[in-house]
């Protein structure tokens, strides 16, 4: 394993200054190996930077200690949420999306699966969380293309002379993962037929679920995927389109989609409620989905049922966050001070509806913000990206520079499993 990820960053960039014609050839065989891959997202080969993100020993403990420390409170809040009913007023869930929520899964881990996005400072080990992602928690698949498609390259060839290099393993260990969650279901079977959901126009990764699909099956499993709307409840269970009575799926829909279709999906809800189906990331994990959670991870009611610990956690790696109310713009002076804040919506993902103070002048600053006044959006402290260098062999003219990073730590039955890094040059990933 890498001992030294900034000492090795100058390596690798020092190797590439002195053999860019090796390494951009290279380069290359890696984007063809790619372009020929199952490495796609809405159809299109994903874009990728040459250098892949190397993560050390020491590193890798801190972000297990993020990912698990995080993963436990968000499973607190979920279950404070479930039995109290004056917390879950702060949420502010319309009635039908919070009767869902509060539908039993039947199994003990209410939260399966989630990938917690971080911005680490990789010189410093400090970080700030950005996004919890439950509902549709992805980029498995790119991950592990992304990997075999650098073990290609002449970097790779350079680096693993005197370096250990490993990657994550993702899908067998959530097939692990889930299979022993299932054990715990109040209505498990011996071998559970098995289906992987989602709106398949809207899915991140067709590609993707097929990689599942055959993990299940290599457990000896049946498992299809299906349309989440092409789901038909019969009196003795959910039936796919294909006519395979499913006991247990793997959603990848996200509930705000599943609101915004519902009228399109009553059988995989009923199916749910009627317990004639394991739903593995239940409804509950919109509690911790929406962004909201940012600014309740501070009310006294939260802080109540953390520990010491937890609590202190927070303050150190949750950016300061609140409803973008007028009361808010005065007090905290967002305006004036726009390069310090950014707005988000609530529920939304794919970093849509995000603005940051510091890419816009003054007057347009002030529009955005007027503009977004109380319609379920936050305003939060803006985190400077941590930036490395990286080069882009899809640019005739291919140079090293500076990319901001984003950091993805999968959470699988609340260990860490894995990490899906991110780069862009700007400050929005």
């Amino acid at each position: 394993m890498i001992k030294n990820s900034i000492e090795m960053e100058k390596y690798y960039i020092q190797d590439i200054q002195d053999n860019l014609e090796k390494h951009q050839e290279s380069g290359l065989v890696s984007l063809d190996y790619l372009e020929h891959s199952t490495a796609k997202y809405h159809g299109k080969t994903i874009y990728s930077l040459y250098v892949p993100k190397f993560i050390s020993e020491e590193t890798e403990l801190i972000l297990k200690d993020a990912a698990e420390t995080m993963a436990n409170i968000m499973r607190k809040v979920i279950k404070e949420y479930q039995k109290n009913e004056k917390y879950r007023k702060l949420f502010g869930f319309s009635k039908e999306l919070e009767e869902l929520i509060l539908i039993n899964p039947n199994y003990d881990n209410v939260l399966p699966v989630c990938r917690v996005d971080i911005f680490l400072n990789e010189e410093t080990g400090g970080y700030y969380f950005c996004e919890l992602n439950t509902d549709g928690s992805s980029s498995m698949n790119e991950d592990r293309e992304l990997c075999l498609a650098f073990e290609k390259t002449y970097l790779y060839k350079q680096l693993s002379r005197d370096y250990e290099l490993n990657s994550f393993e993702l899908f067998d260990s959530l097939v692990d993962a889930f299979l022993d969650n299932y054990q715990s279901y109040k209505y498990k079977v011996d071998k559970p037929n098995i289906a992987i959901v989602d709106f398949l126009e809207l899915g991140c990764s067709n590609e993707e679920f097929e990689q599942f699909r055959l993990c299940f099956e290599k457990r000896g499993l049946n498992a299809v995927i299906c349309d989440i709307r092409d789901l038909s409840l019969m009196d003795d269970g959910l039936y796919s389109d294909k006519g395979m009575k499913i006991d247990l799926i793997y959603r990848r829909a996200v509930t705000s989609d599943i609101m915004e279709h519902k009228n399109e999906v009553w059988d995989f809800v009923d199916g749910i409620l009627e317990e004639k189906v394991c739903c593995m990331g239940n409804f509950c994990t919109q509690v911790v989905h929406d962004k909201s959670l940012f600014y309740i991870l501070r009310d006294e009611q939260t802080k109540a049922i953390l520990s010491q610990n937890e609590n202190e956690f927070i303050d150190l790696h949750i950016p300061y966050t609140e409803e973008l109310t007028l009361e808010i713009v005065k007090a905290k002076k967002i305006l004036e001070n726009k390069n310090q804040w950014l707005i988000k919506p609530k529920n939304s993902y794919g970093a849509r509806g995000i603005f940051a103070g510091v890419n816009f002048a003054y007057d347009e600053w002030e529009k955005i913000v007027y503009d977004h006044l109380d319609k379920n959006v936050i305003v939060q402290q803006f985190i400077m990206p941590y930036q490395s260098e990286n080069i882009d062999f899809h640019k005739e003219d291919p140079k090293l520079c500076k990319y901001s990073n984003l950091t993805g730590l999968y959470v699988y039955n609340g260990k860490f499993s894995g990490v899906y890094s991110r780069q862009a040059n700007h400050e929005i990933i």
